[in-house]
């Protein structure tokens, strides 16, 4: 197994050349030290800690009840999710639930590149426990698969509801992230 980290590119270089020299070949081994070097030029307030997962090929599984939401249909996402709606060109592939003729379950691309894409998943309070968000989840990681890229998903250590929708989804885990800020 071998370790893969990203830095910011808001990191200057020389800031860059000490994480790596204390990491070395055991990223999660220093953490202690990261923050230490992290702190000298800023305060570090916040760290956000979570497994990073990868879909298993679902482009088979497709559930009807799901909308893929495009330029036609978005007005239905303005109430609800105005977010999503205020950038919905880069919330691609976007898939909504209906109940009510509302949306009541959303996943859209939180972030992504031409290699890959990351889930944001909503299922609104009154509406969890149908396992609506494992159905739009599974569409919108279909779709990006068939566009020939990569479904990913993360969460916090301390997200259980959203670390069991990870196991509902058969989604397999191949890394931590790290977020300082």
């Amino acid at each position: 197994m071998s370790n893969i980290v990203r830095f910011s590119k808001s990191l200057d270089d020389s800031l860059v050349n000490k994480l790596e020299q204390v990491m070395g070949s055991s990223p999660s081994a220093f953490l202690g030290e990261v923050i230490k070097i992290l702190s000298i030029d800023r305060i570090v307030n916040n760290i956000w800690i979570g497994p990073a997962y990868v879909f298993p090929d679902v482009r088979g599984r497709t559930c009807t009840k799901t909308i893929m939401v495009t330029n036609k249909n978005k007005e239905i996402l303005k109430p609800h999710f105005p977010y999503t709606f205020a950038d919905f060109e880069n919330k691609q592939p976007c898939f909504v639930m209906i109940e009510n003729n509302i949306p009541v379950s959303i996943c859209c691309s939180a972030r992504q590149t031409s290699k890959a894409a990351e889930a944001s998943v909503f299922t609104h309070e009154d509406y969890r426990g149908r396992a609506y968000g494992a159905d739009v989840t599974n569409a919108w990681a279909s779709e990006v698969q068939k566009q020939g890229r990569s479904a990913l998903y993360s969460t916090s250590w301390d997200n259980f509801a959203s670390q069991s929708l990870a196991r509902k989804l058969q989604l397999i885990q191949y890394g931590n992230d790290i977020h300082m800020s």
